[in-house]
């Protein structure tokens, strides 16, 4: 008796054709010089900042002078070096991103990068930067990454040098760029940002004694103008690089937007690291057209020279293609990876209200610049057993930056809440219960109470959803206020 194999339905065949198309498209071989030239410009970039930690006293400020941080959920395990320790750990991965930008131990050092540099965002949620953690992400798609195969010292050594890379690497990189811009923009689509130019108008209102651009920013147009012109950069500079003829007047565009930036906000590394990013939009030849240009230009080569084509698989014949398993698994883990980074920035829909107010759901979402928070908070430390009262400030446990970062931020006045009772139950002067009277002002707004004065916050659990201890937001618009 024989058994005769049913044909697949019409859908299946359909879903099937659908990810062989995607898989050949995500596996058409280009060339290998761009992931080669933003390693190198990344591991530059890196090793640059490690050194403005180094030589500006930032080591000692953020993790050797506080006494208390401030913890990530589920990392409360995570402690800094012994003083010595913290500043060899600089030195360490400023070793590292050199040796990244070399392509020299590529396979060593650039995850023990990953690690070392994340480690230290984990030590103190006050440190918490958008650039501190999209650079974690790209050293670990790096890290991920064949970019050691070509314009390395790896690819010297091994008398290797590689010219081609699986196109998914590009479009991953593309993804995560543009996920930043993205959600940067969307974050930008509420009332205060585009009727109100808050928080704009109150920072540029501090900057009317800059030279050149200061005088202007003392008229009324200047704040909602510029409020515009940055959010419609962030939902449309993606789209602009992706369109090839416009892209180099996008980029022009990347570089001003972030120069700007940069001169009006103390924001670090954030736009150097934007605009080495954006580069990734480029064809994948783009350094070998840099490089036959200059060429040209210093009379080293004909001025006709021409990079290879860009997806021209036969440009290196031994390139090394992965088994079918191992694509399969790189592609599953790649879509992945792409899923996580579009659920963390909308994960504050859970929450409901205002996520400027209540936090929940802020970091990692990449909402640059649209808040401006201001508070002062007491806690109100009471026994239980002898009604004695105490009001403790922060200052008494934090340094000025993290008293300024936990002010507006709910759970980290939580943390801190629970740090005071075990401090006082150490000391004898227990059991104690927590409060806090915390005021806060949103984007100018009048100031009014972030956490409920009856809730005794050392008593409060973690959880997962809307915290009852965190009162609503303020309603109606932020006042407004004309530049100086």
């Amino acid at each position: 008796m024989t058994t005769t194999e049913l044909p697949a339905p019409p859908r299946a065949r359909g879903l099937a054709a659908a990810w062989s198309r995607a898989a050949e498209a995500l596996l058409r071989p280009i060339d290998i010089a761009w992931l080669a030239a933003f390693r190198a410009l990344f591991g530059l970039t890196m090793c640059v900042s490690m050194a403005r930690f180094i030589a500006y006293g930032w080591i000692d400020e953020f993790f050797v002078k506080p006494s208390f941080h401030f913890k990530y959920w589920g990392l409360a395990w995570v402690e800094p070096l012994p003083p010595a320790g913290m500043h060899a750990l600089f030195w360490a991965l400023a070793a590292l991103a050199l040796a990244i930008a070399l392509g020299l131990a590529f396979r060593v050092a650039a995850p023990l990068f990953v690690v070392g540099f994340t480690y230290l965002q984990v030590i103190d949620v006050t440190t918490y930067l958008n650039h501190y953690y999209l650079a974690s992400l790209l050293g670990l798609l790096l890290a991920a990454s064949p970019a050691h195969r070509a314009f390395s010292v790896d690819a010297l050594i091994a008398r290797r040098d590689e010219r081609t890379v699986p196109a998914a690497w590009l479009y991953l990189l593309r993804f995560q760029v543009g996920v930043v811009y993205t959600f940067a923009g969307l974050a930008k689509a509420h009332a205060d940002w585009l009727l109100h130019a808050q928080p704009l108008r109150i920072w540029l209102g501090s900057r009317t004694d800059m030279p050149v651009l200061g005088p202007l920013f003392t008229h009324p147009w200047a704040a909602p103008l510029m409020s515009w012109a940055g959010f419609l950069f962030d939902t449309s500079i993606v789209w602009l690089l992706l369109v090839r003829r416009l892209r180099p007047f996008a980029y022009v565009a990347v570089i001003l937007f972030h120069a700007v930036t940069r001169a009006l906000f103390p924001i670090g590394m954030f736009p150097v690291i934007m605009v080495l990013s954006a580069l990734v939009f480029f064809s994948p030849s783009w350094p070998r057209w840099l490089l036959a240009r200059a060429r040209a230009l210093l009379g080293r080569g004909g001025a006709g020279a021409r990079p290879p084509a860009a997806d021209d698989p036969a440009a290196s014949p031994a390139a090394r293609g992965p088994r079918p398993r191992t694509r399969a698994l790189g592609l599953a883990l790649g879509a992945a990876y792409c899923a996580v980074q579009l659920a963390l920035p909308l994960r504050f829909l859970a929450y409901g209200g205002d996520v400027r107010w209540h936090e929940q759901g802020m970091r990692f979402s990449w909402r640059v610049m649209v808040r401006e928070k201001n508070g002062s908070i007491t806690f109100i430390v009471r026994n239980r057993q002898t009604g004695r009262t105490w009001h403790v400030s922060p200052r008494e446990y934090l340094t000025r930056l993290q008293e300024r970062e936990m002010a507006g931020q709910p759970d980290l006045i939580l943390q801190l809440s629970r740090h005071i009772r075990e401090d006082f139950e150490r000391r004898g002067r227990g059991p104690v219960e927590v409060r806090a009277d915390a005021l806060v002002s949103l984007n100018g707004r009048r100031i009014a109470r972030l956490i409920d004065p009856d809730v005794d916050l050392a008593s409060v659990r973690d959880g997962i959803g809307p915290a009852s201890y965190i009162l609503p937001g303020p309603k109606g618009p932020p006042p407004h206020i004309r530049p100086l």
